[in-house]
């Protein structure tokens, strides 16, 4: 099928893009990576009157590192965040979860940015994002705004950004100290949406023992949920503790709903295996790099990291 017809626009500058978005107002869509955006059209679900491409627009395709996490501009795409060995040191679950985003041909032209915008609840980035606490920057005619992880998903494939808003970045906060991360899901095929995925953080003290343990899901709710496990393993060490109770525990509390991909019960049973599953991977992830911080040599440790 092919789109409905519509009016293309290719602004120059972040003013014009923005003067163009407040013109169309709800008759107007952006165009990033459009690898959400085009299925929809040419699906006739969506049938926005304007587009307007911002691909033309400087300075929305800039990956940058600081003290505290990882900014990623609207144009970048999940290709190129994945290889960004700077950005996977800062924050290691930005990695672990954009390399599951569909597939690599996605990847490629997909954006991040563009990805949390469509707020779909079996994405991957919603769920990092939500996880890890971070933010969008919303930019419209009037100004700009931050929005908190936790007040930008509203529902199904829908935000908090308004008609006339571009979500020009967004910023992803570095992992605590001595946390460990993993991301988990189950497909029915590779690249498919997830009918459950976990994106897990767990971080240990000096003693190596469990002070926190998080975890965010996909594909169990209208938009990404999180949950604080850290009562089912903690004061354990990774070895000694039970991730399987806190799979117990997170099943316990999401309330999936049936779909005609899975049962709400199959759902909750895939989040307590996954939750467990991530959780101990996670607190390897973390043993590991207590052993890299504490490695005087870690090029030669082998480990790869």
């Amino acid at each position: 099928m092919k789109p409905p017809a519509f009016r293309y626009h290719a602004p120059a500058s972040l003013a014009e893009a923005l003067a163009t978005l407040a013109e169309a107002g709800t008759r107007g869509k952006v165009l990033a990576g459009g690898q959400s955006l085009i299925p929809l059209m040419n699906m006739r679900l969506a049938a926005p009157e304007h587009i307007v491409d911002i691909n033309g627009v400087p300075g929305l395709a800039e990956v940058t590192v600081d003290a505290g996490g990882v900014r990623i501009g609207a144009l970048v795409r999940h290709a190129r965040l994945e290889a960004d060995d700077a950005a996977a040191a800062a924050v290691p679950l930005l990695r672990q979860g954009v390399r599951l985003v569909a597939h690599p041909v996605i990847r490629n032209r997909g954006t991040t940015v563009g990805s949390l915008a469509h707020a779909d609840p079996s994405a991957e980035m919603p769920a990092v994002l939500a996880l890890l606490g971070g933010s969008v920057v919303a930019a419209g005619a009037s100004g700009r705004r931050t929005v908190p992880a936790a007040d930008f998903f509203t529902g199904p494939m829908e935000s908090c950004l308004r008609p006339e808003e571009l979500a020009v970045s967004a910023y992803f906060p570095r992992q605590a100290p001595g946390t460990g991360s993993a991301f988990v899901e189950v497909a029915r095929r590779s690249g498919d949406y997830a009918l459950c995925g976990v994106a897990a953080l767990v971080t240990l003290d000096a003693d190596l023992r469990i002070t926190a343990a998080r975890a965010a899901y996909l594909s169990m709710a209208p938009t990404p949920v999180v949950l604080d496990l850290t009562d089912a393993v903690a004061g354990r060490t990774p070895d000694t503790a039970d991730p399987a109770a806190a799979g117990r525990l997170a099943a316990g509390r999401l309330e999936p709903e049936d779909d005609i991909h899975a049962t709400a019960e199959y759902r909750a049973h895939l989040a307590g295996v996954l939750t467990a599953r991530a959780l101990r991977a996670a607190a390897r992830d973390a043993l590991d790099r207590f052993g890299a911080a504490s490695d005087p040599h870690p090029a030669d440790s082998g480990s790869g990291r």
